[in-house]
């Protein structure tokens, strides 16, 4: 900085409210990655050993499977199991709805013939399994609680609204883009910059002849992962973003190249929006609408 302080730009400042929002925003991110992470951990333990629980739930995070599983975590015990007893476990979770027919869906698909593991090592992977479930559970639980933290922070930002009124974007989702973009009004030169710091603008290289158009590895992956939901949420309530979709696909773009491209978009569309402090007017946004944007392989 002493002798090249010329070819640097002053470190942007962010808000106190911003920073607060990418605290609790990147806490509650981890948290449901590492809940992931421990659910698939556990599909990979049941289908060891007891792989009609992994046919019984469709989601093995979700309360249904926690509480039969915390209930019965061996074959056996499974087997035994009553619809009662599964309607009990049920209800007891939280489920109000279709109770005795997701119990014998379940208890049927426990009772279906499967191939175990050796008696031996039977007792060993349940107690495993139990201990996972139990740290599933209160994942799932610190999950909720700081989706509240991360909601309350976000909706105390003056920037909420506009954020919210964007397609895609609900009030987790919008306070994850807040917090890696960051509320510095003079970070971002132009709507170039802001969407090259996404990670959505496409990189093109060229020597001689060759052109490729390549998508940008070295990028803020938080943010990343959040531009992409909000794209494909903004499928079924943007008639634009479907449109602009749509015509990257009939041109031969695969479903994920179409879909940074549009992600790209919306990124341009937010920092116009950010800039003159307007809210998202669809008509506005995609007239004309530009298709022309290379996809990135």
């Amino acid at each position: 900085m002493r002798l090249d302080r010329d070819h640097h730009r002053p470190i942007a400042g962010d808000s106190t409210i911003a920073e607060h929002v990418k605290v609790v925003a990147r806490a509650h991110q981890s948290m449901i990655w590492s809940r992931q992470r421990q659910t698939n951990t556990l599909r990979s333990m049941l289908r060891e050993y007891y792989p009609g629980a992994v046919a019984a739930f469709d989601d093995l995070a979700g309360r249904d499977a926690l509480a039969v599983l915390a209930l019965a975590p061996t074959p056996a015990q499974g087997r035994r199991l009553r619809v009662a007893q599964v309607e009990k476990a049920l209800r007891a979770a939280g489920r109000q709805r279709n109770l005795p027919a997701t119990a014998h869906r379940i208890v049927a698909a426990l009772r279906a013939e499967q191939l175990e593991a050796h008696p031996g090592v039977v007792d060993a992977y349940a107690a495993s399994v139990k201990a996972l479930v139990a740290v599933i559970g209160e994942l799932a639980r610190q999950c909720e609680v700081l989706r509240g933290e991360v909601q309350a922070g976000f909706g105390r930002h003056p920037d909420a609204e506009l954020y919210l009124s964007q397609p895609g974007l609900g009030p987790v989702l919008a306070a994850r883009v807040l917090a890696e973009f960051g509320d510095d009004p003079h970070r971002y030169a132009d709507a170039r910059a802001r969407k090259n710091y996404s990670g959505m603008a496409p990189v093109t290289r060229a020597s001689g002849k060759t052109r490729v158009v390549l998508a940008r590895h070295a990028r803020n992956r938080r943010l990343a992962d959040a531009l992409y939901q909000q794209a494909f949420a903004a499928l079924n309530t943007s008639p634009g973003a479907r449109a602009h979709y749509d015509a990257h696909r009939a041109r031969g773009n695969t479903h994920h190249q179409a879909l940074r491209a549009l992600a790209n978009r919306l990124v341009g569309i937010l920092h116009g929006c950010l800039r003159h402090r307007r809210l998202y007017d669809e008509a506005t946004a995609w007239h004309p609408v530009d298709n022309t944007t290379p996809a990135a392989a």
